[in-house]
């Protein structure tokens, strides 16, 4: 049995990760749940928190007074403590699956530099579908002529803060990397500035509790391609978050993505 603990228990990925590997079939089980120091949750029962009923863990804001204890530990808390939990677990040398987004992007130098120490897996996106769009838009990019425009549209709830979201940037990059051009969102074309030759546009709408929409479309003249994925239930995320932490836990130290993944699910 794979020991994980969850960053974040009080939000809405933390709860649902709770609830996500109880039904699991990967073999994990959440054995500790970290929430930010003011957080009134500090003390109850997680699986309350989650509307599962008790699970024997109670929620702490010390991190890392419970790495000890765990296999991996799955973050889905804020872009603000990023830094301090991935510096935690490699003090504890602890697997770190990080689904937070929004995070600055100076942190790529202390990913590579965790990379060394422990197994980290950084995922904008923990759906299984996501990842694989990710993949066919990388392909798509490199097969179509570059006289093919590409825009990317992304639609979530309301409440989200970071815009583009993390999907749709790492979508904007498998774009950039399958016409063998840098990705830079300073470079991109926001809202409606006019196109230039060879950019990637992005588009966001928040509204309402959209769960997660993104398409990108390469537009040609004369003709169109869209490749698209739509999340209806948040759960599918805590779904892939789960299989993805019992995988990193025995893995050696490295960069991995969600990719690798599904690569060693598909056995190639």
């Amino acid at each position: 049995m794979t020991r994980a603990a969850i960053i974040g228990v009080t939000g809405r990925m933390g709860r649902e990760l709770i609830r996500a590997a109880r039904e699991s079939s990967s073999g994990i089980s959440v054995v500790a749940a970290v929430a930010s120091p003011t957080s009134t949750a500090v003390g109850k029962d997680a699986g309350e928190i989650a509307g599962i009923g008790a699970i024997g863990v109670r929620v702490t804001n010390e991190l890392a007074a419970v790495l000890p204890q765990v296999d991996v530990a799955i973050d889905f808390s804020t872009a603000q403590t990023t830094q301090s939990n991935l510096t935690a677990c490699c003090v504890a040398r602890k697997p770190l699956l990080i689904g937070t987004t929004g995070f600055p992007t100076d942190l790529t130098v202390a990913f590579t530099a965790a990379a060394q120490e422990i197994p980290l897996l950084v995922a904008p996106n923990t759906s299984v579908g996501v990842t694989l769009l990710i993949e066919l838009v990388r392909a798509a990019a490199r097969a179509l002529p570059e006289q093919f425009d590409i825009e990317i549209v992304e639609a979530h709830h309301r409440m989200k803060r970071d815009a583009p979201s993390g999907t749709a940037l790492a979508l904007g990059r498998a774009a950039a990397e399958g016409r063998d051009q840098s990705f830079d969102l300073q470079d991109a074309r926001l809202g409606g500035q006019a196109r230039r030759g060879g950019e990637i546009g992005f588009a966001v709408v928040r509204g309402g509790d959209i769960v997660g929409e993104h398409a990108v479309l390469f537009a040609g003249m004369g003709e169109s391609l869209t490749l698209s994925h739509r999340a209806t239930d948040r759960a599918i995320f805590a779904r892939g978050a789960v299989r993805a932490a019992a995988w990193l836990a025995s893995r050696p130290a490295g960069r991995y993505f969600m990719r690798d993944l599904v690569t060693y699910k598909s056995g190639s």
